[in-house]
């Protein structure tokens, strides 16, 4: 039995490896879907396997981070031919998440997202932070082996870490939010009503705001809103990744708010939108998780008190307050 039992951990952490490093190709061709070439380098604006690899980290743990070798050696395998360049891609995809996974442990991170502080240490460390080895090993990787001109450096390198930390803002908050999520019980009708009519609202809104020629991409932050204040994490990052799945789409074929813009002048735009709706639903979705939570702890609190006042003076928790003889 101890044999069988050694034999199956390893047999499991196998399994668990090769279905991050399938789960994390698929992603990436999902990802490539929608690239652009900087510079001769092609970059995505939104790359979802850092994304995965942050929540493989966080959930599973980092003897997961082979999968992460794996899935980026098979994605490079479909896009060039081995070289030293993409070995500099290779270790850059892999410590960049494991880095920020380390960063995020070190503050305290809580993978509930359910207070601010941890909103921002996934922005701060994970995303922002955390992404710029990928960034710098990739480019810096392909400008040594002559890959990439030097003069092209910075130009792909902001492409490339802006693409990654988008991963991490979309991707990861999405992860993290349905990891223990359940078929509700219990919920009220209107609630079923609401959640509908918000599903609705953001394909409609966000379909018109990423077609338009009127610039009308902030109507997005009304929905985002809504959802954050409603129904938290679960709510919003789905209408994140809804607004950035349409904007990319808009953005790479030049069409709506970003007709008639160059290549740059739509990444721009399109990432600062990217990056707005994510922090906005991010950090709001925790303030208000937060706020519960809060309340909780004070309603049990209130609950505890009285039943020691009711322990030591039965029925002296259920008087009026202030008595009678008090008033006037």
């Amino acid at each position: 039995m101890v044999r069988t039992e050694e034999l199956r951990r390893p047999a499991s952490a196998a399994l668990t490896i090769l279905a991050l490093a399938a789960v994390y190709y698929g992603s990436a061709r999902i990802g490539l879907l929608e690239q652009v070439v900087v510079a001769g380098a092609v970059v995505t604006p939104l790359w979802p396997p850092t994304g995965i690899a942050l929540s493989s980290l966080l959930l599973l743990g980092l003897w997961t981070w082979p999968g992460i070798v794996i899935g980026t050696i098979l994605v490079l395998a479909t896009l060039t031919r081995p070289d030293l360049a993409g070995i500099g891609v290779v270790i850059g995809n892999t410590l960049a998440p494991v880095c920020a996974c380390l960063m995020l442990r070190r503050v305290g991170f809580h993978v509930a997202l359910d207070r601010l502080r941890d909103g921002v240490a996934l922005v701060a460390l994970g995303a922002f932070a955390g992404m710029l080895i990928s960034a710098t090993l990739g480019s810096g990787t392909q400008v040594l082996t002559g890959a990439l001109p030097a003069g092209d450096f910075w130009r792909t390198w902001v492409a490339w870490w802006v693409g990654d930390a988008m991963g991490i803002l979309v991707i990861t908050p999405l992860v993290l939010a349905f990891r223990t999520l359940r078929w509700p019980r219990d919920v009220a009708a209107y609630r079923w009503a609401e959640g509908a009519a918000l599903a609705v609202a953001s394909v409609v809104v966000s379909s018109v705001a990423v077609r338009s020629e009127l610039s009308l991409l902030f109507l997005v932050f009304p929905l985002i809103v809504w959802a954050a204040l409603r129904f938290q994490l679960p709510g919003a990052t789905p209408c994140v990744l809804l607004v950035s799945v349409l904007a990319i789409s808009a953005a790479t074929g030049r069409t709506g708010p970003f007709e008639g813009q160059s290549l740059l002048e739509s990444m721009v735009n399109l990432q600062a939108l990217n990056a707005s709706t994510a922090l906005t639903a991010l950090l709001l979705s925790a303030i208000v998780t937060e706020q519960r939570a809060i309340r909780r702890k004070i309603e049990q609190a209130c609950r505890e008190l009285a039943e020691v006042v009711d322990h030591l003076a039965p029925g002296e928790s259920r008087r009026r307050w202030p008595p009678d003889s008090d008033k006037g």
